[in-house]
């Protein structure tokens, strides 16, 4: 039977990618498919489903950046959302947990797309992973509220927690990079849920707070990417657990459809809310759109007021507005950029004149390189090009790496290069060469468009990461091309070479 689970899991998966949607809303259909087959759920899958869940809190905890969250328009945007959109939607369901729950946006999608843009760090990314992070304590919270668990007295020692983040973090540093670090991580999670379980308390809170404890630690971060495979892997159980559950039998077509409905709402308001708080159209309208869907965790919370019997409609009906929304939203939030430029006529004029803390350079102070990526390979271009004469200066979308820049009294600002405001407004006038030093090959496309739009005539660089990029690359209007695996292999060859000839010759000498 788990050969069929995950034989339909994966042919649904890969359909629905193939598409352009997130392949959890496959999973969702294959849990809908199998039941229709007379399949229903196992305790085996169950307690799968389970572990995929503590692991997504898991990982939640340990990206937990308290400076992210205390930001104050993460703070003022995502909890002025939460109220209206829970408002609104208590009026259509009459059920204030369910409405709360929808307002939350999908943590697993968003972050995919974010992470698959090379998005994470810029400041469109932190503010949608700001606001992700607090609706999932919120999630959290609701679990914890309507949970079948009954707090024992023992519950207290939870306050001790934080004595032993020592221990952990040296059991993390000793564990390595490979199956150790992996193994570690999960049984933090296990331990943290089944743990807060013995004492009446949520399983998922424990998962969150044990990734909480090692959050900002140098390898927490190295953790979670270790573990996004495995967790993504049961997560596929509690997808397929959810269909097997009910399938579509008894589904609310007038429901769903008031929900999809609803979700049109989610976007919107998030860039109005943005655009209030000073922020540029442009990172309103992206955020916005990554935003605008519904979350795993309304299923996660779907499941726990069911348990309670305070779930006013089918969980069925639930999941299936939840996978449609990210079908509908994914392929939006992947070409926001895109969308944006197309409509940016019109968004444009709704920007408050005021200061913005996303403010992009309009003047780059008579550099004549332009260095687009401040990462280790767009700095040793700075340091090289700076060493031999050059005037450099940098853009970068991740707004600490240009803090750091800055602080060794480099000319680094703040840009992104997917936003056409910036090259409309950028004066190129002494600029004799652009390097785009960027690991996303989407964002190098159209900053080479944009350049050759604006009628740009120096040197166009860039960095090619797999021989297949080159010719879009080179179509772009990129006349350099670097490929740093094969280069810096070439390179290495070279200096074995230069050391051989060296020791060769000593050799010859004392012969």
């Amino acid at each position: 039977m788990e050969a069929l689970w995950v034989a339909t899991a994966f042919a649904l998966g890969l359909l629905t990618s193939r598409l352009g949607l997130p392949p959890l809303v496959g999973y969702l259909a294959a849990g809908f498919a199998l039941h229709g087959l007379g399949l229903r759920e196992t305790e085996f899958l169950h307690h799968a489903a389970e572990i995929g869940v503590l692991l997504l809190l898991f990982t939640v905890g340990l990206k937990l950046r308290f400076q992210d969250l205390l930001e104050p328009r993460v703070l003022v945007a995502g909890g002025l959302h939460l109220l209206v959109f829970s408002l609104l939607a208590l009026l259509f369901l009459g059920n204030l947990p369910l409405a709360i729950a929808l307002a939350f946006s999908s943590t697993v999608l968003v972050v995919k797309v974010l992470e698959d843009k090379k998005e994470l760090t810029t400041y469109h990314g932190r503010l949608s992973v700001g606001i992700l992070v607090l609706q999932d304590l919120v999630a959290v919270g609701l679990i914890t509220l309507y949970g079948e668990n009954r707090i024992s007295p023992w519950a207290g020692l939870i306050l001790l927690l934080p004595l032993g983040r020592s221990a952990v973090a040296w059991l993390l540093e000793k564990s390595g990079h490979d199956e150790l670090l992996v193994l570690f991580g999960l049984g933090l999670a296990l331990l943290g849920g089944e743990g807060f379980r013995q004492v009446g308390l949520s399983p998922e809170l424990g998962a969150l707070l044990m990734g909480v404890l090692l959050a900002g630690h140098e390898k927490g971060g190295e953790m979670a990417k270790a573990l996004w495979s495995l967790k993504e892997a049961f997560l596929v159980a509690f997808f397929l657990d959810i269909g097997l559950r009910e399938g579509l039998r008894g589904v609310e077509v007038g429901l769903v459809l008031t929900l999809l409905l609803l979700i049109l709402v989610k976007s919107p308001l998030f860039f109005g809310l943005f655009l209030l708080l000073g922020l540029r159209a442009r990172t309103a309208f992206v955020s916005g759109m990554y935003l605008g869907n519904y979350s795993e965790f309304a299923l996660i919370v779907g499941v726990v007021l069911e348990r309670a019997g305070l779930l006013p409609l089918g969980l069925s009906t639930l999941a299936l507005a939840v996978a449609v929304s990210m079908a509908l939203s994914a392929p939006l939030a992947r070409y926001s950029h895109s969308l944006y430029k197309r409509w940016e006529s019109r968004l444009l004029p709704l920007e408050r004149k005021v200061a913005h803390p996303d403010q992009e350079p309009e003047r780059l102070e008579g550099a004549t390189v332009l260095i687009v990526g401040m990462g280790r390979t767009g700095g040793a271009v700075y340091r090289i090009l700076e060493a031999k004469g050059e005037r450099p200066v940098g853009l970068d979308a991740d707004p600490e790496k240009v803090a750091r820049h800055q602080a060794k009294g480099r000319k680094v600002f703040y840009g992104d290069a997917e936003d056409p405001e910036l090259w409309e407004r950028l004066d190129l006038g002494n600029l004799k060469a652009v390097v785009l030093a960027l690991p996303d090959l989407e964002a190098k496309l159209l900053a080479a468009r944009w350049l050759k739009e604006r009628g740009f005539g120096g040197i166009l660089a860039a960095t090619s990461f797999h021989l297949e990029e080159d010719p879009a690359l080179e179509a772009a209007g990129v006349t350099l091309l670097f490929h740093p695996f094969r280069e810096a292999g070439e390179r290495l060859a070279e200096k074995v070479l230069e050391k051989l000839a060296i020791m060769g010759e000593v050799s010859h000498g004392r012969s």
